[in-house]
């Protein structure tokens, strides 16, 4: 069953992926070539638990820090540390909050100074799969046209999608029903309702979709050593048209 949210659980997931929004600008002041990723953890935590909330990934399943950091091949998941961000590199952050029950959860790609003429078509192709995607996310579509639309979008430009990990509800879990694949065929899977809340986020490889964990339990990577790239938005079906409640960290395609 995929939950369907009252409007008072709503008013709250609006309120958790405020400060999850607040906690990205924050961390964008610092990011740049020679600051280390636990730096931007630690400002992360801060700033949740300065606002009230909690930091979704810390201690979840045993993870140990508040943000994921990955950087380059690494597709999600990478542990903070305290090397130096080096300059044309890809870092892609990825932050939940929970909040008054709630829980919020985003990702973004960040290019660390001048980054490559591919990087960027790879980050940018990346946005444009994720809201090619949340176009998709309307009453009577099915599941399936949402991860159709991010699997056209990468595909079309070469890339490869990485189907091991999924998107997925969201509410008083951090994971919730559905999983959200990144590929598919239309017109399949459940029908889309006003009240359901989805965290929608393709992670798309350069080269192969093929990824491995790396001996820490945590850190994916690409098979191929090659870049890849994330960005993730909760999204909120309506009536109408979706309402991306982390509008405020990145909502342009």
């Amino acid at each position: 069953m995929i939950p369907i949210r009252e409007a008072w659980e709503i008013e709250r997931m609006r309120n958790s992926a405020a400060l999850l929004s607040r906690t990205f600008r924050e961390i964008e002041k610092q990011i740049q070539p020679g600051v280390s990723t636990e730096h931007l953890d630690r400002i992360a935590e801060s700033t949740i638990r300065d606002g009230g909330g909690k930091p979704a990934f810390k201690g979840y399943r045993g993870y140990p820090a508040t943000i994921c950091a990955s950087v380059d091949a690494v597709v999600v998941h990478g542990i903070p540390n305290q090397e130096a961000l080096k300059e044309g590199s890809i870092l892609s952050v990825d932050i939940g909050v929970l909040l008054e029950g709630y829980f919020s959860d985003a990702a973004k790609s960040y290019a660390i100074g001048t980054i490559s003429e591919s990087k960027s078509k790879l980050m940018a192709t990346t946005r444009k799969a994720l809201h090619r995607g949340i176009r998709k996310c309307r009453t009577g579509n099915h599941l399936s046209d949402i991860s159709n639309a991010i699997q056209s979008t990468a595909e079309a430009e070469g890339y490869g999608v990485v189907r091991a990990l999924v998107g997925h509800g969201i509410g008083t879990a951090l994971h919730e029903e559905p999983q959200i694949p990144n590929y598919g065929q239309p017109g399949r899977g459940p029908k889309l309702k006003a009240g359901m809340v989805f965290a929608i986020e393709p992670m798309i490889n350069t080269g192969t979709p093929e990824v491995e964990i790396l001996e820490d339990g945590w850190t994916v990577q690409t098979k191929d050593r090659k870049p890849s790239a994330h960005f993730e938005h909760t999204v909120l079906i309506t009536k109408g048209k979706p309402e991306i409640l982390t509008t405020g960290i990145e909502d342009k395609e």
